[in-house]
């Protein structure tokens, strides 16, 4: 830690006389001790309290005419505040000016004294002020750096698979009719359950879920009480959910089920012909066609995931290299934003976010160490688009706002009126600008193509997706 002192009087705003020391407290924290003279708390005290002799009703006086010391004894507290209303924030404003600190957020005011305030206007005030600031960011090289491209080669298996993907999507469940349920059928039923070992727990009544029997994900009690069924029968059969099941209201629990059939249907998949091939669109004329678009596409794809990666993996060598503290403000606002998204997500897949199960606290904690490099990520990247010069124009904007607008089937209206109350358009050329600056990145990276090799599989959600039949899935 060191200490500057500046033992000449500032000069603020409105006319102020006062004394700094700014204590350099870390690259993104400063202390600067302040002590505003004497005789210029001594005037604000006079002219405030001036302007409460003549503004209020003191019994026993006439309105204007009491005298001072009544009034500063009548008036303590609000004339003491307004005192330090009027000295503290210019006094702070120029403090900050005059040290160029580029302050993050609102400045931490701490008063040295209460003995001071009990006899304000007899002696100088003295203060200090916690400041966040942007740390200086020392670019070292971020030229040349070494990284490996792998693509991920597209086989006859992948195209088969999306093939079959597509034919599965125009797919239709036909009723049956002349046969019991067997596997493979989907069983429409509804379900009335009831908690063996947990009778206080709610009921669960569910109308016409969708059951694949033998499906991967369907719980072994379904398909082996279902299979063999028809519309309009009814069960009644025993399911224990296993500890780790994807439902945590039914994890480790066993449930007493009255299912009553509705339908069994049998899904039948298109054939695998031109005239499958032209109802996926016009661009298609027959299935090679349909195949030569798919290995394209797949290709295309495989060639911007191994950029990603690319991109990543340069990401991750450029912060490597730059370990510097980032503003624990600038962490909160980004661990607060995943934090968010992490909420949405959820919400989407139907996970109830306050389920005391979760373990918020160290979800948060995991969050905050991503934010961490997120927020040193930007701040590299923004140095070197100011390196490099780099600028965005109002038509780059405008192209983003249109991508914006397409993505969320808005109006290029309505999103502009959202960025203008959110700031956005700013927030949008600080995007493009780091984009750039990862272009130049990459552009000047040293980069060595290397065969494909299977990467290990990301694990799996741990909170996997609570749908209408997580009953039976």
């Amino acid at each position: 830690m060191t200490l500057t002192t500046d033992n000449e009087l500032l000069t603020t705003n409105n006319g102020s006389f006062m004394k700094t020391e700014l204590v350099d407290v870390s690259p993104t924290r400063k202390e600067i001790k302040i002590e505003v003279e004497q005789e210029v708390v001594r005037a604000a005290f006079d002219r405030i309290s001036d302007r409460y002799a003549k503004q209020m009703n003191v019994p026993g006086f006439r309105r204007g005419h009491a005298p001072r010391a009544v009034v500063r004894t009548r008036f303590k507290s609000e004339i003491r505040g307004d005192v330090l209303r009027e000295l503290i924030p210019d006094a702070v404003n120029n403090a900050i000016e005059k040290h160029e600190l580029a302050a993050i957020g609102e400045p931490d005011v701490h008063l040295d004294t209460n003995e001071a305030l009990e006899r304000i206007g007899e002696d100088a005030i003295s203060f200090h002020v916690d400041v966040e600031v942007l740390p200086k960011v020392e670019l070292g090289s971020y030229k040349g750096i070494e990284a490996t491209r792998r693509i991920r080669p597209v086989t006859d298996e992948d195209v088969n698979r999306t093939v079959e993907g597509l034919r599965e999507a125009s797919a239709a469940l036909q009723p049956v009719e002349d046969r019991p349920a067997e596997s493979g059928d989907t069983v429409t039923v509804s379900f009335q359950g009831k908690f063996v070992d947990h009778p206080e727990d709610e009921d669960i009544n569910v109308e016409d879920v969708d059951v694949t029997l033998g499906g991967a994900t369907v719980q072994r009690e379904f398909t082996d009480n279902l299979t063999g069924v028809r519309a309009d029968d009814e069960k009644q059969f025993v399911v224990d959910y296993p500890e780790d099941f994807s439902s945590k209201g039914l994890a480790g629990k066993k449930v007493e089920y009255k299912a009553r059939v509705s339908a069994v249907r049998v899904k039948e998949l298109p054939a695998l012909d031109d005239e499958w091939a032209r109802s996926l669109g016009d661009e298609f004329d027959s299935v090679e066609t349909l195949r030569t678009k798919i290995r394209q596409d797949l290709e295309n794809r495989a060639i911007a995931e191994a950029d990603n990666r690319l991109r990543s993996e340069l990401m991750r060598k450029l912060l490597e290299a730059h370990q510097f503290e980032v503003p624990q403000t600038m962490v909160e606002h980004q661990t607060q934003y995943r934090l968010e998204s992490v909420v949405r997500d959820m919400i989407g897949r139907g996970i109830d976010p306050r389920s005391q199960e979760l373990n918020w606290e160290g979800a948060r904690e995991e969050l905050k160490t991503q934010a961490e490099e997120d927020v040193r990520g930007s701040m590299l990247l923004e140095r070197i688009a100011e390196e490099e010069q780099i600028n965005v124009s109002d038509e780059e904007i405008e192209v983003e706002i249109d991508a914006i607008a397409r993505a969320s089937r808005q109006s290029k209206e309505q999103v502009r009126g959202v960025l203008t109350k959110d700031g956005g358009e700013r927030s949008i050329a600080n995007r493009l600008r780091n984009r750039k600056a990862l272009d130049v990145l990459r552009e000047n990276a040293r980069v060595t193509d290397v065969e494909w090799t299977e990467e290990t599989e990301p694990e799996a959600d741990s909170q996997e997706p609570i749908k209408r039949e997580s009953a039976a899935e």
